[in-house]
């Protein structure tokens, strides 16, 4: 299907419905409707848009148009939806998308019994609000689609217009692609976190201790995207040296024990991954498995 003067609503003006309707505009969707909590709210994505009208009534913004994006927060998907739909607002020729990464389509259970192809579309960015003028955020980025025949076909044409990339995922794998790109991004945080309080209790200043850590942390990106996680492992835990590894937990159980169980679960999976490589002795893992999962110097 040619996306091409399509006309789409938006239900949700935050800053991705937003940014969603300023750039399917400038690549060739035609803004119908877009409707919000509140009117400034949608106001401001017409005006980012170029085109369109406010409508506060989401069933009538959903009758507007037979493309629908649903991108409220989480906890009100399925509630709107079913309102919408049991006020008539889908039909036939409806294809209604949610947006939310951690919820699948199947969420939009009832705007399908009504006729519509029902799908998530899910950008895998962090959107920042909207700026006339602005880059789009959409360029270059994967975006994940699940969901009816129907939905993820026009997806795929929707994600092609916004210069991303899709990959398509089976609905029920939809929860696990979510805790996939929490770990990917907001556990990485918390992991370089970890790494940064421990240089910086020799006295460096966070801003310094990142610079040190820099070029390690981007060079680890790299050898995993060259060589895969498995075979990108390096260090103690991947040579067996069960000496060290001992030496790191005495300081931490004794400066900073507050890292220490994050410490002994971190080095307990990098184990795993270091036993699949077939490296280092079964001695080696015993003796590693051992102080990892030790209490005594706690």
């Amino acid at each position: 299907m040619n996306t091409n003067n399509l006309s789409f609503t938006i239900i949700g003006c935050g800053r991705l419905g937003t940014n969603l309707a300023a750039f399917l505009s400038q690549n060739g969707l035609v803004p119908a409707a877009l409707c919000s909590k509140t009117e400034p709210s949608a106001r401001g994505a017409v005006q980012a848009a170029g085109a369109g009208q406010v409508v506060d009534d989401p069933v009538e913004a959903a009758r507007a148009s037979n493309l629908i994006f649903i991108t409220t927060p989480d906890t009100v998907i399925a509630s709107l939806c079913d309102h919408v739909a049991l006020k008539g607002g889908f039909g036939p020729e409806s294809i209604v998308f949610h947006l939310s990464g951690a919820l699948p389509s199947s969420i939009l259970g009832s705007a399908g019994k009504a006729g519509a192809g029902i799908g998530s579309i899910h950008p895998l960015q962090a959107f920042a609000p909207y700026k006339p003028g602005q880059a789009s955020p959409f360029k270059g980025i994967n975006i994940s689609l699940e969901g009816s025949e129907r939905a993820v076909s026009l997806g795929k044409e929707i994600v092609n217009s916004l210069g991303a990339n899709y990959f398509t995922i089976p609905t029920r794998a939809k929860v696990l692609y979510h805790a996939s790109a929490v770990a990917a991004s907001n556990y990485l945080v918390t992991l370089e976190n970890f790494a940064l309080c421990l240089l910086m209790e020799t006295g460096l200043p966070e801003s310094r201790a990142y610079e040190i850590l820099e070029p390690l942390i981007q060079g680890t990106l790299k050898n995993i995207k060259a060589r895969g996680s498995v075979n990108a492992l390096t260090g103690p835990v991947a040579r067996g040296d069960d000496d060290i590894i001992a030496r790191h937990l005495a300081d931490i159980d004794e400066k900073m024990p507050r890292f220490s169980d994050l410490y002994r679960l971190l080095g307990r999976h990098t184990l795993d991954i270091a036993g699949q490589r077939g490296e280092i002795s079964q001695q080696a893992v015993d003796r590693l498995s051992r102080l990892f999962n030790s209490e005594e110097a706690r």
